[in-house]
């Protein structure tokens, strides 16, 4: 089972930048295909960005030119770059991964991700 740990949560004024980490056990996290989720109070999950172990990374459009997903394999690190933030931007985010043998579902999927961290709170003020 593979367990991931979310970091770098906090508050920040709109228009601010914030960095989220997460880290992921297992030794062959290069393999794992990564995401990040969030959940704003009263609303639904939604998919924000992925990056598969082959390096594509994939946007939502509602952040798409604020964030950027990167990872580092020799760290078994993924991270969320968050810049320009608005206050709808405010939600839990949660890491998440799909590892051999994979899920092979869509990568906004939320079905595609059996792994799943306990997330972290970002707040965006006005």
């Amino acid at each position: 089972q593979v367990q991931l740990v979310e970091s770098g949560g906090g508050l920040v004024q709109a228009g601010g930048s914030l960095r989220i980490s997460c880290v992921a056990s297992g030794s062959i996290f290069s393999r794992y295909d990564m995401g990040w989720f969030r959940q704003a109070p009263g609303k639904e999950r939604e998919f924000v960005a992925a990056i598969m172990n082959a390096g594509d990374t994939y946007y939502a459009d509602s952040v798409k030119g604020r964030f950027t997903i990167s990872r580092d394999n020799a760290k078994n690190n993924v991270a969320l770059q968050m810049s320009s933030l608005k206050p709808e931007d405010t939600a839990v985010y949660y890491c998440t991964a799909d590892m051999p043998p994979y899920s092979h579902k869509p990568y906004y999927s939320e079905r595609a991700y059996p792994a799943w961290g306990e997330g972290t709170q970002v707040t965006v003020s006005t």
